[in-house]
């Protein structure tokens, strides 16, 4: 008995190729082939381990309903295996996220009249937190809402779009330029040492 299969020795796209028309030889040979660089990159894109097994199987399952579709010449059968890899990782996190906030604890948050905190609410929140929100309201507040929205929500900038009833590419734009700006308010108050007004 051989200690590989013809298959085993194949090169990726033929494997591919294989997997593709269901020869179940080329289909053990490509789990046994990338499964370590699948399983490695969902590990590192999830931080779970059972999560990572599970992701590298339905990147199996993906790769599997996809592989028909399968270029050569467009991409290495490793970098397509690893795009569906990232993608299915990147899907299994987000699944996983909490529920994104409700509207009304949004508007609470971004709440701009609102000049004075109880005391009981100051001593709830710690120092940190404090400035935070305290540079979230310097914001212009459409930026504001897209950033609360995205970091503190977890939505994605097309979530953002639309719950905010704007473009993608506007989304996107309030949220690069809001956390930008958040960044630069953050390394000023660290250089004197004083909270931004």
């Amino acid at each position: 008995m051989e200690l590989f299969s013809r298959a085993d020795r194949a090169d990726d796209a033929s494997l591919v190729a294989g997997f593709a028309l269901g020869d179940e030889q080329a289909a053990v040979a490509f789990v046994r082939r990338f499964q370590d660089a699948v399983y490695g990159l969902a590990l590192s894109v999830t931080r779970d381990s059972a999560l990572a097994e599970d992701v590298s199987q339905e990147v199996f399952v993906r790769a599997w309903r996809a592989a028909g579709s399968y270029d050569a010449r467009r991409a290495s059968a490793l970098t397509w295996l690893l795009t569906i890899t990232r993608n299915a990782a990147i899907d299994a996190v987000r699944a996983r996220r909490p529920v994104p906030m409700l509207a009304e604890t949004l508007e609470r948050l971004l709440d701009v009249t609102l000049q004075s905190e109880s005391p009981e609410r100051l001593a709830l929140v710690s120092l940190e937190s404090e400035r935070a929100v305290r540079r979230l309201r310097a914001l212009p507040v459409e930026q504001a809402r897209a950033v609360a929205l995205a970091v503190l929500g977890g939505c994605t900038a097309q979530e953002v779009g639309r719950h905010e009833g704007i473009p993608l590419g506007t989304a996107k734009t309030r949220i690069r330029t809001g956390l930008r700006r958040l960044r630069e308010a953050s390394k000023e108050e660290s250089r004197d040492g004083t909270p931004p007004r």
